[in-house]
C-alpha cells in the first residue's frame, strides 16, 4: 500500500492545524510526547515537526508534504510546490508579518539608518535579504527567543519580530519602523513527490478538503419560508455564493429560501429579513464549502 509521509506543525500552528483536518474530516490524534499522531487515514503517515524545519525536510524528499509559513520556506531557500494557501479561520484578516522594530525612543526613522547597527531575529536570511535589497550594512544574529525583551534592554538595536496587529511590539514600547515580508500558512509538497500520479491525487484532496473547510468556518446557511409577495424583498437583503435556493412550499403562496452567508453579517441582516417578511429563519454552521 502507497503512503503518503504528511509533515503537521508542532507548536503554535498545531492545535488550529488539527482542528482544520477535523473538520476537513480526517481524525488526528496527538498522545503526549509522541511525534508520530495517529490519523484515520491508513494512506497517511503523520509526523509532526516545527514549523521552521518543515519546508527543508519536504524539499529533500524525507516528507512528501507538510504544512508550514510561507516566511519559513523564504528563510530556508527552499525549493517547493505550494499546493494551497491556508489563511486559518476566524483569524484578523490582516496577515501576519515580520516587522523590523526598535524602541519607541530610538534615533532609528528607517532603514538606512541600520547602517551598522546590531540586529536579533529568528529570519537571519530574509532580514539580510531586506537589509541587502536597501543597501545596507549591519550585524544580524540568531534568537533564540525572547527578542523584544533583547532590543528592550539594549542588547540589540533592532529586532525583526513576528506581528498580527502590532499590540504586543506597542505593550514592550517598540515602534515598527517597516514591514520585512507578510507570511500566510501554506501546504507544500515536494517537486518529486507531485510526479507521482497517486501522491499528487492523494496532496489534491486534502488541499481541497483543507481549503473547503477554511472557507466554511466564517460561512453559514440562512432558511426561512417567505411569502412569494414578500420574496423581491428579501432576495434584495440576501448575498450567497451563487444565487439563493428557493423551492415551493405545500402551502401555496410560499416558498423556502436557503442562501449561505457570511456569519459576521447575520446579526445585521436578520432584523431586516424579519422586517420583509421571513419566517421561520434558521441559521446553521458549515463544515466544508467547496467551490
Amino acid at each position: 500500500m502507497k503512503k503518503l509521509k504528511l509533515g503537521l506543525p508542532k507548536g503554535s500552528l498545531q492545535d488550529a492545524t488539527i482542528k482544520v483536518f477535523g473538520k476537513a474530516g480526517f481524525k488526528i490524534y496527538v498522545s503526549g510526547r509522541s511525534y508520530f499522531p495517529s490519523i484515520d487515514d491508513e494512506t497517511i503517515e503523520p509526523v509532526l515537526l516545527r514549523a521552521q524545519e518543515m519546508s527543508r525536510y519536504v524539499e529533500e524528499g524525507v516528507l512528501d508534504c507538510g504544512i508550514t509559513g510561507a516566511d519559513w520556506i523564504l528563510e530556508n531557500g527552499s525549493k517547493v510546490k505550494s499546493l494551497a494557501d491556508l489563511v486559518y479561520a476566524k483569524q484578523s484578516a490582516v496577515k501576519v508579518r515580520w516587522v523590523l522594530a526598535v524602541p519607541e525612543n530610538s534615533k532609528i526613522k528607517s532603514v538606512k539608518d541600520l547602517q551598522g547597527k546590531r540586529i536579533a531575529t529568528e529570519v537571519v536570511n530574509v532580514t539580510k535579504q531586506y537589509l541587502k535589497t536597501n543597501n545596507v550594512k549591519a550585524d544580524v544574529e540568531f534568537s533564540w527567543g525572547a527578542t523584544e525583551a533583547k532590543v528592550a534592554s539594549g542588547l540589540v538595536d533592532a529586532v525583526v519580530e513576528l506581528t498580527e496587529t502590532g499590540s504586543s511590539l506597542r505593550a514592550h514600547k517598540l515602534r515598527i519602523v517597516s514591514t520585512i515580508c507578510e507570511s500566510t500558512t501554506q501546504f507544500i509538497a515536494n517537486k518529486t513527490a507531485i510526479k507521482d500520479s497517486w501522491k499528487k491525487k492523494k496532496m489534491d484532496q486534502i488541499a481541497m478538503l483543507l481549503k473547503g473547510a477554511i472557507d466554511a468556518e466564517n460561512m453559514v446557511v440562512l432558511k426561512m419560508n417567505v411569502q412569494e409577495k414578500n420574496l423581491d424583498n428579501i432576495l434584495k437583503q440576501l448575498s450567497s455564493l451563487k444565487n439563493p435556493t428557493i423551492s415551493n412550499l405545500s402551502q401555496e403562496g410560499w416558498v423556502a429560501v436557503e442562501t449561505v452567508i457570511d456569519e459576521g453579517r447575520v446579526r445585521n441582516i436578520l432584523p431586516e429579513l424579519k422586517m420583509a417578511g421571513a419566517e421561520g429563519i434558521v441559521e446553521y454552521s458549515l463544515n466544508k464549502v467547496v467551490y
